[in-house]
């Protein structure tokens, strides 16, 4: 059981990512510190001072970025892939009751994979934004990306079982609406 709630934490971090890449790490590192999240082994330099210094000061530099009209979009697709890589980590980070071969193996499908999803979508929502609108809707798009990290990332700390499954079932319901999307188109 202890497997599958780390497990389930760590795609629920890993989500959290694909809206905003640091703030995740950033929730991390403050609940790690406060002793409210056990880090897997080789991990436990994210409960740090220097780390929460950086997680912060790489959070408020990505947030604001977001806020500034065209930059979004480009930062989008920088994002992308490192969206992935930090799902990866943040499932990696809170999955040590397992062989290493295991938990990066975990890490790489469960985490990147809700990570990318997440993100991908999120490249949907603020494409659709920039075209419908010209950008001018898009800071209203980035206040709900970094509310829904934020809270994302508290939830899965506080009830990694219950936020955990809800993830899952709307990734599963995303991924469906999405491939309906695309047959209707083709």
């Amino acid at each position: 059981m202890e497997i599958l709630l780390s497990l389930l934490l760590g795609i629920s971090l890993s989500a959290a990512t694909g809206f905003r890449i640091f703030v995740p790490p950033l929730v991390m590192s403050i609940a790690a510190q406060g002793g409210h999240l056990e880090l897997a082994p080789g991990f436990g330099w994210m409960a740090t001072e220097a780390a929460l210094l950086m997680f912060a000061a790489a959070t408020v530099l990505e947030v604001g970025a977001y806020y500034i009209p065209w930059v979004d979009d480009l930062l989008d697709i920088v994002a992308s892939p490192v969206a992935v890589v930090a799902g990866i980590l943040a499932t990696a980070s809170v999955t040590g009751e397992m062989s290493p071969l295991l938990q990066w193996s975990l890490a790489i499908l469960a985490g990147g994979t809700a990570a990318g999803l997440v993100q991908g979508m999120t490249d949907v929502v603020r494409l659709t934004s920039t075209v419908a609108t010209g950008g001018v809707a898009n800071p209203a798009v980035s206040t709900i990306e970094l509310v829904s990290s934020t809270g994302l990332a508290l939830l899965a700390i506080a009830l990694p079982l219950l936020t955990g499954i809800l993830v899952i079932a709307l990734l599963v319901y995303a991924v469906t609406r999405l491939r309906g999307v695309f047959r209707r188109s083709a």
